[in-house]
């Protein structure tokens, strides 16, 4: 360890990072080397972590799970019930650590070489407990460019000022772990995902406060075929209705035409993001628009699944809340 590396431990409050592979079920084993790879690369060394654990729900075979601790000798792994979905998973990684800040990373990520750095660096004032980062996908490609205007993750805001905001995802944010005690992401919802929206939501309203690290970027890999692609639209609309009325009143309650104004609200909303997005994606890289007269058709289809998930949570709010309707991954599995 060098001697810069020594002065940089002693500035940083101590911390772990948790990559859990749940994810994996929707996209290629090989993402995982590549996610790591971008860890390792960090001009902040993981090594100098508490622990960098990745919880293991068996869809990474044992051969490569010895590959990647010959590889990366700073990772441990643990192996969690394949049964745990990802929140759980993120809180169960969270018990499993000794830092100080709980970095939650994704398998499905590849993370910019000072990410790690400028995510830990706010947390040298004792009144920062939460750091999120900023997400995106890649638009290279027809599908890459129609991911980009549709999907979870908006485009990099290419600010350098660390700012207040309303939300996080769980694939680039860090927790001071007391804060986290307290305030813990709920695990038990009637949704799908969004957990984190939640969670985020409850934080606000308890005058908590969530910075943005604009200079911590990640970018996420898109949904991986046909299926992926498919249940992950259909249940992305399906829980936007879900988490708007949990938003509302911390219930699934269904209230007819409250709800129905609503979902032609949400549905106006994500074809608004998705125009600002296009104009954003034309001012970053106007050869991205080669690609707009194929990439409409697919970006259409994504809204059109997004359209029918709002619609489905309407009429039918835990129709895919059962056991049986855990279909993204049933579908995935197969």
């Amino acid at each position: 360890m060098s001697q810069i590396e020594v002065t940089e431990k002693a500035k940083l409050p101590s911390f772990s990072i948790i990559v859990e592979t749940e994810n994996l079920a929707s996209a290629e084993l090989e993402g995982l080397y590549r996610s790591l790879d971008s860890i390792a690369s960090q001009d902040l060394s993981p090594e100098l972590a508490k622990e960098v654990l990745i919880l293991e729900s068996g869809d990474v075979p044992q051969e490569m799970m010895e590959q990647l601790c010959n590889k990366y000798p700073w990772l441990s792994m643990r192996r969690i019930s394949a049964d745990v979905d990802y929140y759980a998973a993120k809180m169960k990684g969270v018990s499993l650590t000794t830092g100080e800040v709980i970095v939650l990373a994704d398998s499905d990520c590849i993370y910019q070489q000072n990410w790690l750095r400028n995510l830990l660096a706010p947390f040298a004032e004792d009144n920062v407990n939460v750091v999120a980062g900023e997400t995106t996908t890649s638009a290279k490609g027809a599908y890459g460019l129609a991911i980009a205007l549709t999907y979870i993750f908006p485009r990099f805001s290419h600010s350098n000022t660390l700012e207040k905001t309303q939300y996080y995802f769980c694939n680039n944010v860090a927790f001071r772990r007391s804060f986290l005690a307290k305030y813990p992401i709920p695990v038990d919802l009637p949704i799908y995902r969004g957990n984190c929206v939640i969670h985020a939501n409850s934080l606000i309203k308890e005058g908590e406060t969530i910075w943005k690290q604009p200079k911590s970027r990640a970018c996420h890999a898109a949904p991986n075929g046909g299926a992926h692609f498919f249940w992950r639209f259909l249940l992305y609309g399906y829980d936007a209705l879900l988490i708007y009325r949990l938003r509302r009143e911390n219930k699934t309650s269904f209230q007819p035409i409250s709800d129905l104004f609503a979902s032609v609200a949400i549905g106006l909303f994500k074809v608004m993001v998705a125009g600002k997005r296009l104009i954003e994606l034309a001012i970053e890289q106007p050869r991205y628009l080669l690609n707009l007269p194929i990439a409409i058709f697919i970006a259409l289809s994504s809204l059109l699944l997004y359209f029918v998930g709002l619609i489905i949570s309407y009429f039918r709010p835990n129709y895919f809340l059962s056991k049986e309707g855990k279909v993204e991954v049933n579908w995935e599995h197969s």
